[in-house]
């Protein structure tokens, strides 16, 4: 049965239509792709046949794209949403995340928006829908806030968790604030992400909010999720408890990192992993990374692999082996090339004590 996952893209704009087909065309889950060239049609092609995401354009004649997630957040509270636009209008935004729509996303531009559109279209492609926060559609809390950040928005998030609420701004894709009860910046984030559930809704965006958050975002999500995992006891990418004392747990806290994978050499499936919401899809790239540099290595004689080290904007990534484990670590972007060895020499050694 073939499982290839289908998408629905809506744009009354055949050339846009033919353009993103081949910008989709490069995700690695090789979906399915369906073209709908106005709302109407893109309806009628939803009741013919289930699909698993709908990407649609705010701007189309007669049944526009903000009426079009209207009806299927009604009709299809499952479907996966992405709101299309070329529009700067943030009206536009609070509107269509009022629907529930799982991502908002100015139509890309340039080669790193793209990587990052797919990025997000993947990650929406592999999530189920049994739990989380919920605008009308169920969602992780860590998702909205990556997907946030990822894209550069500017935002307000209100969340509530029974009688508790809470409030996370983001400025140009950067924490800068947040409120819980009685604690304000990083503390008042860490409790609103130990919250499993509840609800959340998109204010304006209040651009002269004061600045009480300095960290990164994925700093943040990882400390929350260290001081959860040692609240009830941290577990593998299999679901195996895990003790916070654990060698994993160590190397987490080392000054820079943002986060740590520890995968088996040569048996796929088998890692560890803090600070990643998909392990598996990181393991994936870091196993063939690690087979192609050490074959390059091979033909040219250059001896065995000791490690990789990738330096960019957003983050440093480093790839080692020791014995029988490999590793992906994550950095901060602030660190230099020097300081980032100096430090993975430190992370192996926590993993070998």
């Amino acid at each position: 049965m073939d499982k290839r996952p289908k998408i629905l893209l809506a744009d009354d704009d055949p050339d846009l239509l033919e353009m993103y087909q081949e910008i989709l065309a490069q995700l690695p889950s090789r979906p399915e792709i369906h073209t709908a060239i106005s709302g109407a049609r893109a309806m009628a092609m939803l009741e013919a046949e289930p699909f698993q995401l709908l990407i649609c354009d705010l701007r189309m004649p007669k049944v526009d794209g903000l009426q079009v997630l209207a009806i299927v957040r009604r009709k299809y509270p499952q479907l996966r949403t992405v709101a299309l636009t070329a529009e700067t209008d943030e009206q536009f935004r609070s509107r269509a995340y009022a629907l529930g729509v799982d991502l908002f996303w100015h139509k890309p531009g340039t080669e790193q928006e793209t990587k990052m559109f797919l990025e997000c279209i993947e990650s929406l492609l592999g999530r189920d829908t049994e739990s989380g926060f919920r605008g009308m559609q169920s969602k992780s809390l860590v998702d909205i806030i990556q997907l946030e950040c990822i894209s550069q928005s500017s935002s307000a998030l209100r969340i509530t968790n029974g009688p508790l609420t809470g409030k996370i701004w983001i400025q140009d894709g950067e924490l800068v604030d947040a409120e819980a009860a009685d604690l304000r910046g990083e503390p008042a984030f860490h409790k609103i992400l130990s919250w499993r559930a509840g609800n959340f809704e998109m204010l304006p965006v209040e651009p002269s909010r004061p600045r009480t958050i300095f960290k990164s975002y994925n700093a943040l999500l990882l400390e929350s999720a260290q001081a959860l995992d040692e609240a009830r006891g941290a577990v593998t990418a299999e679901g195996a408890p895990q003790s916070a004392a654990s060698p994993l747990a160590q190397v987490s806290q080392v000054e820079g990192v943002e986060f740590v994978l520890a995968m088996k050499s040569g048996q796929a499936g088998d890692q560890a992993a803090r600070g990643l919401e998909n392990p598996e899809r990181m393991a994936a790239w870091a196993r063939q990374s690690l087979e192609r540099f050490r074959a390059l290595g091979d033909r040219l004689g250059a001896g065995p692999l000791e490690q990789i080290e990738g330096f960019g904007l957003q983050r440093h990534v480093a790839l080692a082996s020791q014995r029988d484990t490999e590793f992906c670590v994550g950095w901060k972007p602030s660190l230099v090339p020097e300081q980032v060895r100096d430090l993975m020499k430190k992370v192996l050694a926590l993993w070998a004590s």
